[in-house]
């Protein structure tokens, strides 16, 4: 495979991790996954973080939260390109998704359609930071606080994006990150979500294990504990699920961040590159940058003389070793899971069905990809 989409940042220090929390004999979330959070938080200048077992669980609870906390009802605006989960928990939580299309450049949701998008009933807005790229924020606050609206970030895809200096997840009440193989660090499985309020992290760490109480520290405004652990231990106090990390993923994702500058040099390394041989192109439409982008991966949209002719350049590019995918969850109203989901669709989606239909992304991640790159572009523009 030369150019394969994600590969691994891992090495004897991930396996020695893993191997001290088997000698521990304490596998479910203990000092490790504590120690990460404190860790994360710190790096990105959060007050606290919140670890669970997947980025898809991170955008579970901070909407539950939503739900549970803030007595939240009716619809949130999302745009129509996003991930599955970014969906599935809005409408799981008692709201409707309210879809709004994305920019043609970007590719995050066009600012200049919210403001049509809202209803009597919308209570928040849930922008996507799309594949390492901030959403254009400044604008999007200034909405939320004239009409009221709670913000909260998909940020699973872009862990190290800034906007105006700030890091993307940290800009709403909460912002949620993923740890998967393909992403900035990869801790198995595991996601994260921070927030600067104690009262919101007390409130999701009690969710995200059964609706307990034992982790809470002993000074949580959300429920005073007594003292005797028979009873502490057994009370519930939030609605609650099962969504505990491991400690090898804690124990993962803190090795994983000492190695956090290098592997953030390695991917602008081949981002330069990438963009040396793409950007400019009358063929195809790169991803256009807000703020400074992490580059999570590489998206290209097709255009003038390959507009339409995905289905060839998609073979070409599997033939020659570049793996490559959908460019996230497409225009996600033409998937057929829509059936079972509560949404509105305000105005058309005419990027989205751009994207849909002339999208697609290859990988970025911790290893020199020049070559992969290069077969890449030789394919493409043989085609031209």
């Amino acid at each position: 495979m030369i150019y394969p989409l994600a590969s691994s940042s891992w090495g004897k220090e991930e396996i020695q991790a893993i191997q001290n929390v088997i000698d521990s004999d304490m596998y479910t979330m203990g000092k490790h996954v504590k120690q990460f959070e404190q860790e994360f938080a710190d790096l990105f200048g959060s007050e606290n973080a919140v670890m669970v077992n997947s980025g898809s669980s991170a955008n579970l609870l901070m909407l539950s939260l939503l739900k549970w906390k803030y007595k939240l009802q009716g619809d949130i605006i999302a745009p129509v390109v996003g991930w599955a989960t970014t969906y599935f928990p809005i409408c799981q939580n008692g709201f409707k998704i309210n879809f709004v299309d994305v920019d043609p450049n970007t590719w995050n949701i066009d600012v200049n359609k919210i403001e049509a998008a809202i209803t009597p009933n919308t209570c928040a807005i849930m922008p996507v930071n799309l594949l390492g790229n901030s959403c254009e924020f400044d604008r999007i606050i200034e909405i939320c606080r004239k009409h009221n609206l709670m913000l909260i970030e998909d940020n699973c895809e872009s862990m190290g994006a800034k906007y105006n200096d700030k890091y993307t997840g940290t800009i709403g009440l909460a912002g949620s990150f993923s740890f998967f193989f393909s992403h900035h660090i990869q801790t198995m499985e595991g996601g994260m979500i921070l927030t600067d309020s104690k009262d919101d992290a007390d409130y999701m760490r009690s969710m995200r294990a059964h609706g307990w109480v034992r982790d809470l520290p002993a000074n949580s405004t959300l429920y005073q504990k007594t003292g005797n652990a028979f009873d502490d231990n057994f009370i519930f106090a939030t609605p609650g699920y099962n969504l505990r990390p491991l400690e090898m993923s804690g124990a993962i994702g803190s090795v994983q961040l000492k190695k956090w500058n290098g592997i953030m040099q390695t991917r602008m390394a081949n981002k330069e590159y990438f963009f040396s041989r793409f950007a400019n192109k009358s063929w195809c439409r790169i991803q256009k940058e807000i703020g400074d982008s992490s580059w999570f991966t590489f998206g290209v949209v097709l255009d003038g003389e390959l507009k339409g002719k995905r289905p060839q350049v998609i073979e070409a590019l599997s033939k020659a070793g570049v793996q490559n995918r959908p460019l996230a969850s497409r225009n996600f109203l033409k998937q057929p899971v829509m059936r079972d989901l509560s949404f509105i669709v305000s105005g058309e989606m005419t990027a989205a069905n751009d994207i849909h239909d002339n999208g697609f992304f290859v990988g970025n991640g911790s290893q020199d990809i020049k070559e992969g790159i290069d077969k890449m572009y030789e394919i493409m523009s043989s085609f031209v």
